[in-house]
């Protein structure tokens, strides 16, 4: 055999045990007449003590950086422990040894603190994978895979595949598509995630269904975004929104638990996505810490139960807050004492073209002794348009205490609210407030079932077309024609009022998983389709099987998919989900170390049936 154990399994209780080890050359160290190795493999680091007679055949054979070696020797105290690693209290004392293979001198070293860059990495990544960092994120993912399927065993889940081979019915990012060579001019598409087969296993009578599963989205990357990436997709039949709720806070409690050793006992806190929008600028708010968004002018949206504090700045003759839509406040904590520089650079980043500010207004709630005054005062970029007691005012709205910085955006409702939002998060990483050893959880509820497309004068479905709708809004939807006569008086529309009978999982500001109460009535998903502006026709030709489907007793069913990934990285403090994937691909979708995507010969082009025009006329 190869070896007895591993580099990470031995201890000072195996001492004078014969062992043989094999694995790869992390460092080698030259005495004198002896050599120290260490070695490495998947499980930890062993030193190996190569003594005088093998020191010789070293020097005629000698080792490099990640050759392949096989040890044979006797398990010894070693006389300068290192605490570092699990192994540290012994060595190897070597009696023989075999190269399995050499190795050519890696391009960057396989350590934690690497000196190889992105792109160099990405190329080598079977290289990469080698490094404990990375290591230790694999192993995480694999923990949170496990945990996952131990909780949705244990509660009656049926692991069911569905195929990746499918038809193509685009109304979401785009799809990939692969061409039939047995169907000429005809192509699959590769799913952006099981959504129809998980509703069809629901009428097939598998009532607990689950994947941990490949989907796959032709989009625009990010840092959490991939264009294959994994979900952990779940359906249950006969079940209401509580269900779900209740059963899948129980998964990812059952994975802090088994992951990260953290017993998370608090409830999950709830919260409609009209307030986490008012009240945070974004439906998947990081409730970590408060600097809660205050809503000086409302804008003319959906917020319909909301009423805003327009008479703290009305009146001043202050055009920026005058003209805009819509204006917006943090309270930021401890932070009255910025210097000018500082709130400038603070302007500068929301005129960033990510961000589309164009500019920024403080209020300082300078506390007593703060800039000479006894009494605690306000100072602001717009006193000379706002008197001392209506910056107060102001502060006491947003939440602002002494020694606070009030900061306030103001133009178009979308982004506005967006950038208030990545403002709030910005201060909350330059304050520390966003500590990644800490969890928080949320659902959000109560999402709007449809958004308006102004470009097209049309519903379009917030989640998908198969979500439902709030019961109490079904005779609404069926009930209203969906057309919209007068662009400019859809928020008057029936429509506009509907809620999905949706929800959102959130952990720390990200949406880790979401998902509805599904439609299960021919009728009304026949009357959904035709609000999407679907015909009958386009209808039978995308979800024809669909709709048979429910023909035939579709129980009442819904569902939710978790961000596999995402999840890894969050649990695992990352930024990227591309840490925690084996083989990912680069911010252009390529996979630089098989240079993939790739052209394909002139003779799989015939078998196909396909002519390209790489020139795009």
């Amino acid at each position: 055999m190869y070896r007895t154990h591993t580099c990470g399994e031995l201890r000072i209780a195996d001492n004078n045990k014969e062992v043989t080890l094999a694995g790869w050359v992390q460092t080698v160290r030259k005495f004198g007449a002896i050599t120290f190795v260490d070695l490495r493999d998947r499980y930890g680091i062993t030193q190996l003590l190569f003594g005088e007679k093998l020191n010789k055949v070293l020097e005629e054979n000698p080792l490099g950086r990640e050759f392949v070696l096989q040890a044979t020797g006797k398990v010894n105290e070693r006389s300068n422990k290192n605490a570092n690693i699990p192994t540290g209290d012994i060595e190897i004392n070597v009696s023989s040894f075999t190269i399995l293979n050499k190795s050519a001198v890696p391009p960057f070293t396989i350590q934690d603190d690497t000196d190889g860059g992105d792109d160099l990495r990405m190329k080598y990544r079977f290289l990469d994978l080698r490094r404990n960092a990375v290591k230790k994120n694999l192993e995480l993912r694999y923990a949170v895979n496990r945990a996952a399927r131990n909780y949705l065993h244990s509660n009656g889940f049926m692991d069911i595949e569905t195929p990746f081979l499918i038809k193509s019915t685009p109304e979401g990012a785009r799809d990939f598509v692969v061409p039939s060579r047995m169907n000429p001019g005809q192509f699959y598409a590769l799913p952006q995630s099981p959504q129809t087969f998980k509703q069809l296993l629901m009428v097939s009578g598998y009532d607990r269904y689950y994947q941990v599963v490949k989907c796959f989205r032709d989009e625009d990357l990010r840092a959490d975004r991939q264009p294959e990436f994994t979900q952990i997709d779940c359906e249950m039949a006969f079940v209401e929104q509580e269900d779900i709720l209740n059963m899948f806070e129980g998964m990812i409690k059952s994975i802090f638990k088994e992951v990260k050793g953290i017993d998370y006992t608090e409830k999950v806190e709830r919260m409609t996505w009209e307030d986490a929008m008012w009240n945070y600028g974004n439906d998947k708010p990081d409730i970590r810490f408060s600097m809660k968004v205050l809503n000086l002018k409302k804008p003319a949206s959906v917020y319909v139960n909301k009423a805003d504090q327009s008479s703290l700045i009305n009146g001043a003759d202050f055009k920026v807050f005058d003209e805009a839509e819509t204006v917006l406040a943090i309270a930021v904590p401890g932070c009255s004492e910025y210097s000018r520089k500082q709130t400038d650079e603070l302007t500068e980043w929301v005129k960033r073209p990510q961000v589309g500010m164009k500019g920024l207004v403080f209020i300082k709630c300078l506390p007593a002794g703060q800039a000479g005054n006894a009494d605690g005062t306000y100072k602001s970029s717009v006193d000379k348009f706002y008197s001392e007691e209506r910056l107060k005012a102001i502060a006491d709205a947003a939440g602002g205490k002494a020694g606070d910085l009030i900061l306030i955006l103001a133009g178009v409702e979308e982004r506005t609210r967006k950038a208030i939002s990545d403002l709030r998060m910005e201060m909350a990483n330059r304050l520390g407030l966003r500590n990644d050893n800490e969890y928080k959880l949320l659902w959000v509820l109560d999402f709007p079932l449809f958004e308006y497309d102004e470009e097209g004068n049309r519903w379009v479905a917030r989640h998908h077309p198969f979500t439902s709708p709030k019961p109490s809004d079904i005779e609404t939807m069926i009930s209203n024609d969906p057309v919209i006569h007068n662009a400019a008086e859809y928020l008057k529309h029936p429509y506009a009022n509907i809620k999905a009978n949706a929800y959102d999982m959130v952990l720390n500001g990200n949406e880790i998983g979401g998902g509805s109460i599904r439609i299960y009535q021919r009728e009304l998903q026949e009357k959904m389709f035709a609000a999407l502006g679907m015909d009958k026709e386009e209808q039978l030709h995308k979800f024809g099987f669909l709709l048979g489907a429910f023909e035939y007793g579709a129980p009442p069913h819904g569902g939710i998919a978790y961000g596999f990934d995402r999840l890894c990285a969050i649990l695992g403090g990352s930024e990227s989900i591309r840490d925690f994937i084996a083989f990912p691909k680069n911010n252009s979708g390529r996979d630089v170390m098989l240079d993939a995507p790739a052209t394909i010969d002139e003779k799989q082009l015939r078998e196909l049936q396909i002519k390209t025009d790489v020139t795009g006329d």
